[in-house]
Formats: structure tokens, sequence, C-alpha cells
């Protein structure tokens, strides 16, 4: 993937045509509305200039005021509606950006589902474009349609003042239109320089937010205070900011010399216009009347070809980022679908790596090397191994995450790139080193494991119990339905002290496991370091429950702590990305090699701080 520096011209109406048909979709009446209004804004004007002549003359003409009562009246409506335009195109404008903006974000993250691995998540060029993309989708769209429609109003007022001057002299018309050429490509030229601009300065801008993130989060507050490093994330973020800054600074004085000259060459456009209806009123050929319309008309052609111009530099900008959006919106899966993928039926006999080669780029070191596996159906096998060892690399393969670089892994002799990955994901609990923490209710931690049970309380508090935390949960403030958050009051909530709790580490875990254990109807379980936030006792006491919730279950299970996993069907070394050793318990102690070195090694630390292994 690699970012653009500019959006070409030729690119912004498909832009603009595509966000039209988001706000068409997500508010067609507003939208119609929009249009008239438009509409009346571009012609408004030159028919109110024209208007004007008219009673200008007849007055000077000396026409009887019966006469010129209905252009009068006609010119006062006209007063009365472009006063009253600002304010119901800037109400319209509201409603239509928040509807669209509505649309434009469901579509976006409606897109970002499609993604079914993470790899491509975890590209920091990706998220650059995501966070373009969002940045674009809450109110790009919207902003586009208005270019779109302020271009058209502009376009129909230069129109109108254009025939008007044509009419009095087509040299100033031609002059007039004459001018907008270089405006447009100046405005071109600093257009492309801003998109290179932004471009250059997105990975500031992550790291910015970055800087700024650690700066004011929980998670990170403990170490920042005791360790002082609030002085180095400040220092880091205002370099950001200024190298940014200083960026922006250099476009600014850009663009401040091209509209000085494009200024002074509509100055100089416009003297000249005036001079020659000087001398032509001097000689009899002019009216008041037209005088008065040509300064309109000067005026309007200026006033219409800047709001040209700008509407255009607007839209340009807004189709860089808008550019991002579409690219997300229509990109194809990062992971190969077929067309009518297999389904994927109960695990019957076993899942099966098959020569598995896996690295995480073409520049980057193979993490597994030709691994052979084999988890028979209705058994749990053990994966140990240091870290960087590959472990957790093999269970994102079993969940697709990733595809093997080379090799296959299947589900009951079935290519998991044949498979319908939504069907295989749901015959999968597991249990992630990193899991998530989500600022929901307790009942709803759990149940996110499987959202139809998310109503269900007996199944969520039997979940609750198999991975002890039933008691917990039910001790707090209220119950289930407490919010795991500080973060997350309303007004009812802001006064009550006991609205929000916050769970320590292990805690979480445990809510973890029980959104694994709400699974339990699945044909895999998966347990990646499923005791890493507990202490060694409550470590104990839970794969104990484990041992029996995993009986007759397919299950691979990965601990640091050779201890938990001594009862597993088999348990396999892995080291350098390769296995090194597989067996069971007993068979690997009896080979006396790299697992039992490091048993022993731990069952000595055990037993010298007194700990369970």
């Amino acid at each position: 993937m690699t970012g653009p520096t500019a959006v070409p011209a030729r690119r912004i109406p498909g832009h603009l045509w595509a966000a039209v048909r988001i706000g068409a979709h997500a508010a067609p009446g507003v939208l119609a509305g929009y249009v008239v209004v438009t509409v009346a804004a571009g012609v408004g004007p030159v028919v109110a200039a024209t208007l004007l002549r008219t009673v200008i003359d007849g007055l000077a003409g000396g026409r009887e005021a019966a006469a010129l009562l209905a252009p009068a009246l006609l010119l006062a409506c006209l007063g009365l509606m472009l006063g009253v335009v600002p304010a119901v195109r800037g109400y319209l404008y509201g409603r239509m950006l928040r509807a669209v903006g509505v649309r434009a974000m469901d579509r976006l993250y409606q897109a970002m589902s499609r993604i079914i691995g993470i790899g491509v998540m975890e590209n920091p060029e990706f998220r650059d474009r995501l966070r373009m993309a969002q940045q674009s989708g809450r109110s790009g769209p919207g902003q586009l349609v208005d270019d779109a429609l302020g271009s058209v109003e502009s376009a129909i007022m230069m129109s109108g003042f254009v025939g008007v001057l044509f009419a009095l002299n087509p040299w100033l018309a031609l002059l007039a239109l004459a001018a907008a050429g270089p405006a447009l490509a100046a405005q071109l030229w600093l257009n492309r320089r801003n998109a290179r601009m932004l471009w250059r300065v997105s990975g500031r801008a992550r790291r910015e937010a970055h800087y700024a993130e650690l700066l004011t989060s929980l998670s990170a507050a403990k170490e920042l205070r005791m360790l002082g490093l609030g002085g180095l994330f400040r220092t880091r973020m205002l370099r950001e900011m200024t190298g940014a800054n200083a960026e922006q600074a250099r476009q600014d004085g850009r663009e401040l010399w091209v509209r000085a000259l494009l200024a002074a060459l509509t100055a100089v456009i416009a003297g000249a216009g005036l001079i020659w209806a000087v001398r032509q009123a001097a000689a009899g050929r002019l009216s008041i009347g037209d005088i008065s319309l040509l300064v309109a008309a000067v005026a309007g052609v200026q006033s219409a070809g800047s709001g040209l111009v700008d509407r255009f530099a607007s839209a340009h900008e807004n189709a860089l980022l808008f550019d991002h959006y579409r690219t997300l919106v229509d990109a194809e899966p990062d992971l190969p679908v077929p067309a009518n993928p297999l389904p994927a039926g109960p695990l019957q006999r076993g899942i099966e790596l098959r020569d598995v080669w896996f690295r995480y780029g073409p520049d980057k070191p193979w993490v597994l090397r030709g691994v052979d596996l084999t988890i028979p159906h209705g058994r749990t096998t053990a994966l140990v191994g240091l870290n960087g060892a590959g472990k957790s690399t093999l269970v994102k393969l079993l969940c697709r995450f990733y595809d093997p670089t080379r090799g296959s892994v299947t589900w009951d002799g079935q290519d998991l790139r044949d498979l319908d990955p939504v069907e295989v994901r749901d015959r999968i609990g597991v249990v992630f080193q990193d899991f998530m923490a989500y600022e929901f209710t307790a009942a709803e931690n759990i149940g996110v494991g499987d959202l139809s049970a998310m109503q269900d309380r007996e199944r969520l508090t039997a979940a609750a119990e198999r991975a002890g935390i039933h008691q917990a949960l039910a001790a707090l403030p209220s119950g289930y339905d407490t919010m795991l958050t500080n973060a997350w009051y309303d007004d009812a909530d802001r006064e009550d002290e006991q609205t929000g709790v916050l769970l320590s580490g292990g805690q979480w875990q445990r809510v973890a496991l029980a959104r694994a254990f709400l699974r339990d109807r699945r044909d895999l379980l998966i347990l990646d370091e499923p005791t890493a936030g507990l202490d060694p006792e409550a470590e104990y006491e839970l794969h104990r429950g484990l041992r029996r919730h995993r009986q007759d279950r397919t299950s691979v299970l990965i601990s640091h702590r050779l201890g938990t996993i001594r009862d597993a069907d088999e348990i396999v070394v892995l080291a350098d990305g390769v296995v090194r050793e597989r067996g069971s318990h007993d068979d690997l102690m009896a080979a006396d090699a790299g697992y039992a070195r490091l048993f022993r090694m731990q069952a000595d630390g055990y037993a010298a701080t007194g700990e369970r292994g």
C-alpha cells in the first residue's frame, strides 16, 4: 500500500458524485431542498442586479412611480429571499452533514468488518490511511456535497454575470473569464503541494497522538509518574507538533504569495472595467442603470470566480481525505475468500498443520519453519516454548487471522482457505493473551463471548462460576449490571459513586475466561496464557477447573508455567519456529531434553518460593 501525494483533478468529479450519492441515500429530502436553495442563491443576484438597473433607469428617465412598482416589489421580495437563503442553507447543511456522516461511517465500519485478518491492521501505513478515512467519513462526504453544490451556485452566478458583461462589452466578459484560468491553475498547484504536505506530516500526527495518549491515559499513568516520563513524552509530542507546524507554515507562505498575486490581477480587471464604464457613460453610450449593472456584474464575476476557486480548493482538499475513505470502503478482503466457500462442519477428526512456514512480511524473518502438527479431536494439545518461539503465531493461523506463507492448516482435512472464516471462528472459543476489557456492564463483558447468550443470565452466571468470578461480580453495587468503568456516566449516574467499578487484572482475566466458557459448545477451545494475571494459588485452582472443562474437548493450551499443562494429552515444544519435541509429560521427562530441563528449573523455583507448580 502506498500513500498518494495528491488526488488527480480527474478523480475529483468521481469523488463528488460518490459523496452526492451518499447524501441522496442518507437524506434525500434535505438534499433536494439544498439543491433548490443553491439554485436560488446562484440565480438571485443576477436577477436582482438586472431589476435594479430597470428601477434606476426608470427613475432617471422620469417614469411614473406606478410603472416601477412591480419591479421594485419584485426586487424587495428577491432581497428578502436572498437574506433568508443563508439561514436556510445553514440549517439544511447541518442536517445533511449529520445524516451523511452517520451513513458514511456505517459504510466505513462495514468495510472494516470485511477485513478478515489482522495483518493489514498492523501496517502503519494502513493505520494512517484509516485515521484519515475516519476523519473524512464524519464530515468529508457532507463537505464534498456542499462543495459540489457551492460550485454549481458559483457557476450559475458566474454564467449569469458573464452574460451581462457580454451584452455590455464582449471584451470585458472574455477578460473576466481569462482571469479565472490562472486562478484555477494556481489553486491546483497549491492543492497538490498541500496534499503532499498532509501525507508527509501524517506520520508526525500519528506519533503526536500516541504521545498525547500516553500523557493522558490511565494505563500509562503509573509508569509515567513513577519513572518521571511526562517531560520526555511532552518533549517528543511538541517536537512532532513543531515539525508539522513548520511544514504547514511553509505551505501557508506559498498560499499567501499566490493569493496576493491573484487578488492584484482581479483588481486590475475590475479597474479596467470601471474605467471603460466611466468613459462610455461620459460619451452617452451607457445609462446610469447600465453602470450599476456593470459594477454588479464585475463584482459578481469576481465573487463567483473566487467562490468557484475556493470551492474547488475545498473539494480538492476534502477529496484527498475522501480518497482514503473510498480506498478502504471499496477495498477487497485482505485474505482470499472463495466465491462459494465450503461449510465448516463440526470438528470430527481434528486440525492439522502441514509443512507450515510463516513470516509477517517478505522482508521479515521466518517465525514458523516447516511446522507439522496434528491437534486430534477430543484431546488437549499444549504448546510450550520461549518467547518468540511461534506459539501465539500458531494461534493466529488457527483462527485464520493470517494465512500460512507456505503449507496449509486443515479442519477435518479441508484447507481453512476453502472454508467460510466466519463459520470457522464461530466454532472456536478463545482467550487471547492480550484480551479486551470492554467499558460495558459485567454481564455484557461476558456476553460478548456469545451474542446469542447476551440476555441469558443463567448461561452468563454459569460461565462466570466456571471462571471463578461469579461471587466478585454478584457483589458489585449493581451486580452483573454494574458498569466496569468509571468513564461512561450519564447525568443520572454522575452523582452516584457506585455506578462504575474498575476490576483488578486478575479479575479481568477471569472475565475473559468466562467469555470462552460461554462458548463451551464450540468445537475448539484455545487458551493462550489464560492465567497469566493470576497468583499461583488462584492459577492452580483455576487449572483444576479447566482440566474438568477440557475433558473430551478439542483444546489448545499455551502456558509458560509447565506445571499447568503437564496433564495435556500431547505437549509440543517449539523453538526457533520448529517443533523440537512432542509427547506426553512423562515421555518428555524421560527424554531428558529441553522440556525436562525447563520443568525442573521451574519446579526448583516453585519449591524455593513455596508456590505450587
